[in-house]
């Protein structure tokens, strides 16, 4: 059976923990900032756990991370 290839897009997005959670970044962090308040972009800054429903879709596209 051939390997599965890793999405690098995704790969370059998301992690694993040793437990097997997925790491990910917050959106809505890039342009348009000066409408946001200080508080709201110093929490955006804080990565995140993603849902157990889209880490089951993540996971199978970085099958070797």
């Amino acid at each position: 059976m051939p390997k599965i290839k890793t999405h690098r897009a995704s790969a370059k997005r998301f992690g694993l923990t040793k437990s097997g959670k997925v790491k990910r970044f917050r959106a809505f962090k890039s342009h348009i900032l000066n409408k946001k308040s200080t508080k709201r972009k110093r929490r955006l800054r804080k990565g995140t756990y993603a849902s157990e429903a889209n880490a089951k879709i993540i996971k199978k596209l970085i099958p070797y991370k």
